[in-house]
Formats: structure tokens, C-alpha cells, sequence
């Protein structure tokens, strides 16, 4: 592996553990603050919203500059999002701005990996990316978790703390200030990322970018193997996105749990991600890729299965094993995706038709799961009937994979070693 590779994961590694800690303290805040639960629910949606409206902007944007440079801009607007949510008494709207940050970092940090690296070490490269990440999501909970309970108010009985003449009274404003300092790490490990040599690409006029990002996004879902990963990874992420908070909601439910000790159940979901990740890494190749795709199956089977457990005994290897499904499939379904966007158009672009595809399942789910819970819907029957949906489109892309092998075998193998 390159050095600069080794930069972008160092930048990468502070920065989710920021994110994920901020999702916490977001939470806690809105509960702080007395918010319905629909609201709650909601966060994921919120920081999901930009990562749509801007798709056709941020793979051209991450193609136009240099990528490293657009991910130190992208992590001083999560800077800035994360200071208003300080400053304004609508912390949705203030995380959303954290999310318009985010929209911009994901093409530039998954596209620069292709073009420091050969195709056959995208697959191993993608193992360290989700293995990192899924290390800091771990951590990144922990922390949120418990610098928003009692841990956290056993260390600071006096909390009044005055910044810039801020006063910061709450445990969960308390936690912001702490994230904004991982972000100004993560901003420093970004610095030493350099150009990788690769030509730029000319910013398409401001009228062709949605008919660009349309002609991309046609693309991939065209192309045999691209709509097979694409529609794999727009599922596990559409529904990734509210399982965070449903694990937590289901914690409280089934076991009781306060939100400090709920997000410890996400940590374990992480852990068993982690896990899966490393497998898929050793074992998986692009030629091998789809052999995944049954497991789709067995995730919703899992979540369904959840509903009948009370015990943390039995939640426990329950959330081990929905991780450990879920990081297996993740990264040879990333990788393929990679492959065939880096292919078929520029690595920015393609990354960002993904994003845009994966925000919207965010979006879509998350706006179901908000309307559901705010009918009055138990997150029980939310979460059996989300794991109903992940089994029956699991099943779907499958056939729908044997019938492309069926229809044109020779094409779908050769693409993969286009």
C-alpha cells in the first residue's frame, strides 16, 4: 500500500469516530430537549438529505480538485455544522449541515483509493477501509455513549462550561465540544494528503450536471455486475442507515437500556462488522464477489429473529452474527462497484451515483421508520418489517443475478477483467 493511503485512513479513522459520537450526542440533545421520538428517528434521514441534493455536484467536484484537498474542505464544513448545533436551537438542521460535509467527503476518499491503487488491491483496500471504519464506529459510539451518561457526569459534576462565551450546560453539548476537537484532529491527519497525479476533470456547466450524474447513474444500473452491486449496497446501507437508531430503541425496549448503555449494543453490531470485513478480505475476490448475495437472505431472517428477544445473552451473539453478514457482504459488493464505475466513467462520479443511490435508501427507510414510529408503531413490528424487506429484495437481486449469468454469462464474467 502507497503512503498516501496510509494518510487518507489516518484522516478517515478520527473523522468516523467524530461522526459516529456526534450521532450519539445528537440524539441525546434532541431527547435533552424533549423532542418526539419521530425526531429521533429522523437524524439519520437529516444527515442523509444533502448526500441526494448534491449527487451531481460532488463526484464532479471530487474529479475537478485534487481529492485531497476537497476532503479538508469537507471536514471544516462538518467543523462549522457541528459549532451551529452549539449555537442554534434546532440541532436537526444544524446536523444536516454536518451531512452536506459528509456528501462532499465520500466521493473524494473512496475515489482517491482507486487512484492510488491497482484493481487487484481494491478488494484489500477495502478491507482496511471498512475494517477502520468499523473500529471507529466502535469507538466513536463508546465515546458518544459515555460522554452523554452518568460516566461522563461522575468526571464533570460542575458542567457550566463557558467557550468563547458559550455557556455549555448539557452533557450532550459537552460531548459536541469533545467531537469538534476530533474533527480538528481528523483535519490535520487530512493535511499531508498530496495529489495522486491522476488529471483532472473539467467541471461539467452547472445545467449538464444533472443530466451527467442521470448518464451515470444509467450506467450502473445498466451494466450487469454494476446494478447487481449497486442495488446490494443501496439496501444494506438504506436500511443500515435507521437500524442505528432502531438497535438503540430496540435496546431500550427489549433490555431496558438507557441510550448511554443502547449504544454499547451498536458497538457489538460493529464488532461483528469488523469481523466480517476481515473474512471477506481474505477470502473474496472481484471474480467472487456475488457469491455473497445468499446472505442478503439470512441478514433479514436475522433482524426479523430479533423481535423475540428479552435477554442481552441472547441479543448479544444475535447483533454479533447481523454484523459479522453485513461486513462480509460490504466489502467485496464495495469493491465490485468500484471496479465497474472506475470502468465505466471516473472514479468521482461513480462514487457519488453511489452515494446518491445509498442516500436515498437512507432516506426512503428512514423516512418510513419516522412515519411508522410516529403512528404509534411499536419498534419491534418497524424492525420485523424492515428485516421482512432486506429478505425479499435479497431474494430479488439474486434470481436477478442467475438471470443475467443465464441470458449473458460470457459478458457479465469478462466485465469484472475489463
Amino acid at each position: 500500500m502507497q503512503r498516501g493511503f496510509h494518510d487518507v485512513m489516518r484522516a478517515q479513522f478520527f473523522a468516523s469516530i467524530a461522526d459516529n459520537a456526534l450521532f450519539v450526542a445528537t440524539i441525546a440533545l434532541l431527547r435533552e430537549n424533549g423532542a418526539p421520538d419521530w425526531q429521533q428517528a429522523a437524524v439519520v434521514s437529516v444527515f442523509a438529505f444533502f448526500y441526494v441534493v448534491l449527487a451531481p455536484v460532488a463526484g464532479a467536484l471530487a474529479d475537478r480538485f485534487p481529492k485531497g484537498r476537497v476532503m479538508l474542505a469537507s471536514n471544516t464544513v462538518k467543523i462549522v455544522g457541528c459549532t451551529l448545533m452549539l449555537l442554534t436551537p434546532f440541532p436537526l438542521l444544524a446536523y444536516s449541515i454536518v451531512g452536506l460535509g459528509a456528501a462532499c467527503y465520500g466521493p473524494a476518499k473512496y475515489g482517491i483509493v482507486t487512484e492510488l491503487l491497482p484493481s487487484a488491491q481494491l478488494v484489500k483496500a477495502n478491507g482496511w477501509i471498512e475494517g477502520l471504519t468499523v473500529i471507529s464506529i466502535i469507538l466513536g459510539l463508546a465515546l458518544g455513549g459515555a460522554l452523554v451518561g452518568t460516566t461522563a457526569a461522575r468526571w464533570l459534576p460542575n458542567r457550566n462550561l463557558v467557550l468563547s462565551g458559550l455557556q455549555i450546560a448539557l452533557l450532550p453539548q459537552t460531548a459536541i465540544v469533545f467531537v469538534l476537537g476530533l474533527y480538528g484532529l481528523a483535519a490535520l491527519f487530512n493535511m499531508p494528503i498530496t495529489a495522486t497525479g491522476v488529471a483532472m476533470q473539467p467541471m461539467p456547466a452547472l445545467h449538464n450536471l444533472l443530466w451527467d450524474c442521470y448518464r451515470c447513474n444509467r450506467i450502473l444500473w445498466h451494466d450487469k455486475l454494476g446494478q447487481i452491486s449497486l442495488a446490494t449496497t443501496t439496501l444494506f446501507w438504506g436500511v443500515g442507515g435507521p437500524l442505528r437508531y432502531l438497535v438503540i430503541a430496540w435496546g431500550a425496549v427489549a433490555l431496558g437500556y438507557g441510550i448511554s448503555d443502547a449504544t454499547l449494543l451498536m458497538g457489538i453490531v460493529a464488532l461483528g462488522t469488523a469481523v466480517g470485513v476481515l473474512i471477506a478480505s481474505c477470502k473474496t475476490t472481484l471474480d467472487t464477489a456475488v457469491d455473497v448475495l445468499p446472505l442478503g437472505v439470512a441478514l433479514g431472517l436475522v433482524m426479523i429473529a430479533m423481535v423475540w428477544v428479552s435477554s442481552v445473552w441472547v441479543a448479544l451473539p444475535f447483533l454479533f452474527v447481523l454484523g459479522c453478514i453485513g461486513g462480509f457482504m460490504v466489502v467485496p459488493m464495495n469493491a465490485l462497484l468500484q471496479h465497474r464505475g472506475a470502468t465505466l466513467m471516473s472514479s468521482g462520479r461513480s462514487i457519488a451515483v453511489q452515494n446518491l443511490n445509498e442516500q436515498l435508501g437512507i432516506l426512503a427507510f428512514g423516512a418510513l421508520s419516522s412515519a411508522l414510529i410516529a403512528s404509534g408503531m411499536s419498534v419491534l413490528v418497524v424492525l420485523a418489517m424492515l428485516g421482512c424487506v432486506v429478505a425479499v429484495c435479497m431474494t430479488l437481486i439474486f434470481l436477478k443475478h442467475r438471470l443475467n449469468q443465464r441470458t449473458k454469462p460470457d459478458a457479465v464474467l469478462l466485465r469484472i477483467s475489463a
